[in-house]
């Protein structure tokens, strides 16, 4: 294309920013275009945004589609506007030896439309808020195959009803890939060493109960046909998925909150009534319930731990 078809200039909640390439093919099975993904980023950003202030977001980021080479993105890249809000922070865990980094914090529209520009398909935040403890107690679901999204439904009911039992209410998603995650709010005053000792041990309490079911060690032989409980998600190092945030499958997937009448539908295998939404089907059904996950954004209980 010639160069200046290439490029459009737009203006964002007052920024001014480039878009690039809008045509771009980054899911070649659907011909979905970096065009729509900045239009579904743009449209679902009412409910997404409010997930992502005050976190830091590492970004997946396919510059040449999900069937090309990809890369985890934690620091700002050089090329951030100075309008960018950037926090530095301490980087546990790294493995590259550094003590901080300057980290892109997605509070505002512009911000997440310069992000998709990026081919930032994929958007993950940690469980907790800058400066603060976790407010949320995250568990992954993963399904060892033959187990799939109905074994994992299946868990999650469990699940909901066990910390129900302590106090907390539990919030399902879709991860937009194999599984589902619950999202618990809790009191943000215990630290995720706390928290995620805290899920380690309903996991494993859950596993003696349903052992042909469950499976809450991290050994990936003993997780065929069960679901394995990840409670680690809450490791202050991890991140999770933010819901409403795009999946690089071979064709777009959402990470979809759910009712809990979708879950309890879906432990039947027969129906396979529950399966991954696409980004048109998110928008439907914002539209008709809103932000099922609106209840993280208020404090929850604190964990009957320490």
């Amino acid at each position: 294309m010639p160069a200046d078809t290439r490029k459009t200039r737009v203006e964002v909640e007052g920024r001014e920013l480039t878009l690039s390439n809008l045509d771009k093919v980054l899911f070649p099975e659907a011909g979905y275009t970096k065009g729509e993904v900045i239009d579904y980023y743009t449209r679902i950003a009412p409910v997404l945004l409010p997930h992502l202030t005050d976190r830091p977001v590492t970004r997946i980021r396919f510059p040449n589609g999900v069937d090309d080479k990809s890369f985890f993105e934690k620091n700002a890249p050089a090329s951030t506007p100075d309008w960018v809000r950037l926090e530095t922070l301490p980087v546990p865990g790294s493995s590259k030896g550094r003590e901080t980094i300057a980290y892109v914090v997605a509070d505002d529209l512009p911000t997440l439309v310069w992000l998709a520009n990026l081919a930032a398909l994929e958007l993950h935040t940690p469980q907790w808020k800058i400066g603060r403890h976790p407010d949320m107690l995250v568990v992954d679901l993963d399904p060892g195959a033959p187990a799939g999204l109905a074994e994992c439904c299946a868990v999650a009911l469990l699940m909901r009803d066990r910390l129900a039992d302590d106090g907390l209410d539990s919030y399902p998603k879709t991860s937009g890939k194999k599984g589902m995650q619950l999202c618990c709010p809790i009191a943000g005053n215990q630290d995720a060493d706390l928290v995620s000792g805290y899920a380690h041990r309903i996991a494993a309490e859950l596993e003696r109960a349903h052992p042909k079911l469950i499976v809450s060690k991290m050994a990936k032989n003993l997780r065929p046909g069960k679901v394995f409980i990840d409670w680690s998600q809450n490791n202050a190092a991890k991140t999770t998925v933010a819901p409403y945030s795009l999946r690089a499958q071979p064709t777009p997937s959402v990470s979809t909150p759910l009712t809990w009448a979708e879950v309890e539908a879906g432990t039947d295998r027969r129906r396979r009534s529950l399966r991954h939404c696409t980004p048109d089907e998110v928008l439907e059904r914002v539209d008709e319930h809103g932000d099922l996950l609106a209840p993280l954004l208020t404090p929850g209980p604190k964990l009957p731990i320490g």
